[in-house]
């Protein structure tokens, strides 16, 4: 039986504007087939729908695109064969897609996470994911706004538990939290 190399993953935090999706995007595109798997939803919101435009335009037209609001892992696992890198943006999407979805669904949460954990183990493509920091910030004022904050937290430390490098993003400029700052993802 052949052995399947499983490729680096890349966990890439940072603030809000901290410069964290253009660095995956360059570590990406090191890689001749990429996928890219876009976690946001506009739902009526101009302003969302402007930040999705402007990051369709500023991607390779050449990258695949998935669009998966909530089931990460199926998207993971259907795109992985097909590339040598998966760029996932984002992770606080994805959060902010399954509270919505599951809510008060501690066991469904966690589940979801699981799934999606495992898929990132168990793919043989490069995978570089993207986040925000959000351990940082002031505690939200209401009792949801912490919900968010915590299942964040707690996804970013199960990534970055299984990552072969993260990297915090700090005024364009990578730090290494974990492995090293390396403009090179192997392939």
């Amino acid at each position: 039986m052949q052995q399947i190399q499983i490729r680096p993953v890349t966990l890439v935090l940072g603030g809000v504007r901290s410069g964290k999706s253009r660095y995956a995007q360059e570590l990406a595109r090191r890689a001749s087939r990429v996928t890219f798997i876009a976690t946001a939803e506009h739902r009526d919101d101009k302003e969302m729908l402007r930040k999705i435009e402007l990051h369709r335009a500023e991607r390779p037209r050449h990258w695949a695109t998935i669009e998966e609001p909530l089931d990460l892992a199926g998207a993971i696992q259907s795109a992985a064969g097909d590339c040598d890198l998966l760029l996932i943006d984002c992770l606080t999407l994805f959060a902010a897609n399954i509270l919505e979805a599951d809510g008060e669904d501690a066991e469904r949460l966690e589940s979801r996470i699981d799934t999606f954990c495992t898929a990132l183990k168990s793919v043989p493509c490069a995978i570089v994911l993207v986040s925000n920091e959000v351990g940082s910030g002031v505690v939200p004022a209401y009792p949801l706004g912490r919900r968010f904050r915590d299942l964040v937290g707690e996804i970013n430390q199960r990534v970055a538990a299984l990552a072969d490098n993260v990297l915090l993003m700090v005024a364009g400029l990578p730090l290494a939290l974990k492995g090293s700052v390396n403009t090179e993802v192997q392939l």
